[in-house]
């Protein structure tokens, strides 16, 4: 007898791609998938691509029987690159790895070897989003609802919209019965996700907005404790979501910005639809209107043609705009888009400035975490010792606290990037 062994599952980049990797366990498991590697790729840099690349290696070396499935954007964009592995059975392309028929189709003993290796269809053609919906990705705490997928701008340094289309959103009344289902079973904090969340509702009837969508949560899911966004556009928070965010208390005080720099050549160059005073003219309005706000933000070194002055500019728009939590990406040029075919900045220069900015964060986050201890919080708990506040911050307890649980603490301390709490 023939021993069946569970798929294996990996997963690159954003979160909106760990909760496909959860659509596509699923799918795999109502489709009875065994003896498979399914690895779910990033495209957003070529250090992502090479990180993917390694690890197929690595795991067909571990797993030599298994069928090695390659899916994602970085599947989306080049997909003869996985291809034109050996170690690679079939590639993927996102609009297919989301299909119950795609995965009852693998989990057929013959089906790699009677097909194309490579299933990759238009992105561009894509009109859906989200068929699969998950019930509780994330820690028994938290679950994250995919809202939208796709962009419709063309950022001179992303390759993404290549990955995952144009935008297109999930209708409001699917997600709002997904996140009541979600609060029914327990889950005391919804996360909204999606690729360019501020473009939500443009291609539904009436074109509403993303702070239409997050009042029709609130009000019609009145047992929901808690909902957060993911990640938005400043320049397109339109004003229902401005107010939602200035006046909801269950909506968290916490914001990620895809912001990217702060010269204004630069954002120009980077096709950007924002300038540098509107990032801070944003960031200074919602402090007034949301005191306790934490930002969150994007920010890419060495972009090309950055000078050592355009560079001091996005450094400033740290202690400008108040951030606090940083993703600091050197540039990496990816073939294909325009920003590749502008003159580069040096290497070793990009490393130096992404450190800089790297350290710059650092310190913004221990002052914001010095800033709290005495005050009250709200913790939600991931696990028996550890919980984030309403701004995102990890809180160390000592006793063990039940998770999934709301805590009300005082910060008595921190320790590393954790505040201490009794």
């Amino acid at each position: 007898m023939t021993t069946k062994t569970p798929p294996i599952f990996a997963t690159f980049g954003c979160r909106l791609n760990a909760y496909e990797t959860e659509a596509m366990r699923e799918l795999g498991a109502d489709a009875g998938l065994d003896d498979a590697i399914v690895i779910n790729t990033c495209a957003v840099t070529s250090e992502a691509v090479r990180s993917a690349k390694q690890r197929i290696r690595k795991l067909r070396r571990e797993n030599p029987g298994a069928r090695m499935i390659v899916t994602g954007c970085a599947a989306q964009t080049e997909p003869k690159t996985f291809a034109d592995m050996p170690e690679v059975d079939l590639v993927l392309g996102n609009l297919e790895k989301m299909q119950g028929d795609t995965w009852n189709a693998l989990a057929k003993p013959n089906f790699i070897g009677e097909t194309e290796k490579i299933q990759v269809n238009d992105i561009m053609a894509a009109t859906e989003t989200a068929g699969h919906l998950i019930d509780g990705f994330g820690t028994r705490a938290r679950a994250y609802v995919q809202v939208q997928n796709g962009c419709d701008h063309r950022c001179t340094f992303c390759i993404i919209p290549f990955g995952r289309g144009n935008s297109r959103s999930v209708p409001a009344g699917v997600v709002v019965e997904q996140i009541q289902r979600l609060v029914d079973k327990g889950f005391n904090e919804i996360v909204l996700t999606g690729v360019d969340m501020t473009s939500w509702g443009a291609d539904l009837p009436a074109q509403p907005k993303l702070g239409d969508l997050v009042q029709r949560i609130l009000r019609l899911v009145p047992d929901l404790p808690r909902l957060r966004i993911s990640s938005i556009d400043s320049i397109e928070a339109d004003p229902a979501l401005i107010d939602a965010i200035a006046s909801e208390l269950r909506l968290m005080p916490h914001l990620h910005l895809s912001l990217q720099a702060g010269d204004n050549m630069i954002l120009k160059r980077m096709k950007r639809r924002h300038n540098r005073e509107d990032a801070i003219q944003f960031c200074q309005d919602m402090r007034r209107a949301r005191p306790d706000i934490i930002y969150g933000a994007d920010i890419i070194a060495g972009f090309p043609t950055e000078t050592d002055e355009m560079f001091e500019n996005s450094l400033r728009l740290i202690e400008d705009c108040g951030l606090t939590w940083l993703h600091i990406f050197p540039y990496s040029a990816r073939e294909g888009t325009p920003a590749a075919r502008m003159p580069p900045v040096n290497g070793a220069i990009i490393k130096e400035r992404a450190a800089r900015l790297r350290e710059a964060g650092d310190a913004r986050v221990q002052h914001h975490l010095k800033s709290q201890i005495g005050t009250k919080h709200s913790i939600l708990m991931e696990n028996p010792n550890m919980g984030r506040t309403e701004t995102f911050t990890e809180v160390h307890f000592d006793a063990a606290q039940d998770v999934g649980r709301i805590v009300n603490a005082t910060i008595i301390g921190q320790a590393g990037k954790q505040l201490l709490a009794k």
